[in-house]
């Protein structure tokens, strides 16, 4: 029996290979790649104006609470109607900056307060108060003044242990230089500067020139701590000086270097 024709072997051979993919040309490719990039460029935007939308235009991440921590004096409700935070707009667009400068300038009980955004609905509050160090008489009221020599809120009731300022200054050389509010800032050093103990013991500071100051304790008790240079040092001797003569009724510091104790 004859065997495959030379034509049918071909045929075979023809069918055991496998097919070639389509030839793509240069053309082709330039064309796929241009649509993967439009797929790419279709997919950025929509994720961009889906993230626009929820940030700003959905209700899902919108102001919807304030809250206040750190007050002391002030009260949360004060604080949070004087920050007039936009309640019910998208959290995003709330002006963290503009609701401290309204606090501050609301508020001058108000050192400091960060704001911060508390996603998804919330904006925290949290208030620095100044505190008093001295207090200027005013009639029947007293002006809290802080540590920074700011005078920031007026009371009815001088709160417990914050001496009183006396300024009687005397017609000097270093009063027409300095000046009244310089004074009072040397004043302010004095009081930032006294040992915890004898500052809560200070009833009052009492200011007549530059390098003059005198503060009166309880008990009737003086200390002539002279100007407010050296402050840290002043304040060391004399703690030493009131363990060593707890009985004494007057010190004086105002020369560190060469304190003096005496029993009135």
């Amino acid at each position: 029996m004859a065997g495959p024709t030379t034509a049918q072997r071909g045929e075979a051979g023809r069918a055991d290979t496998p097919a070639r993919p389509p030839h793509i040309g240069p053309e082709g490719r330039r064309m796929t790649g241009r649509m993967r990039l439009l797929l790419a460029a279709s997919g950025l935007v929509l994720t961009a104006a889906v993230t626009v939308w929820v940030l700003y235009g959905s209700s899902w991440l919108r102001l919807e609470e304030v809250a206040v921590s750190g007050t002391d004096v002030l009260t949360r409700e004060e604080v949070a109607a004087a920050a007039v935070a936009p309640v019910g707009s998208p959290l995003v667009s709330v002006d963290t900056d503009a609701i401290a400068d309204r606090l501050r300038q609301k508020l001058p009980r108000v050192d400091s307060v960060d704001v911060v955004r508390s996603w998804p609905h919330g904006v925290s509050l949290k208030v620095t108060e100044r505190k008093p160090v001295l207090l200027v008489e005013k009639g029947e009221k007293f002006i809290e003044v802080d540590a920074k020599g700011v005078r920031f809120a007026t009371v009815d009731k001088a709160p417990p242990h914050v001496p009183l300022l006396e300024l009687a200054p005397v017609r000097s050389a270093s009063l027409r230089r300095f000046g009244g509010d310089r004074l009072l800032r040397e004043a302010v050093r004095v009081a930032g500067d006294l040992p915890g103990k004898v500052a809560g013991e200070t009833e009052t500071v009492r200011v007549t020139s530059y390098d003059s100051a005198v503060l009166e304790l309880t008990r009737g008790r003086t200390v002539m701590w002279g100007s407010s240079e050296e402050g840290p040092v002043k304040a060391r001797v004399l703690t030493a000086l009131m363990k060593a003569s707890p009985k004494a009724g007057h010190f004086d510091v105002s020369a560190p270097t060469a304190p003096a104790v005496s029993k009135s």
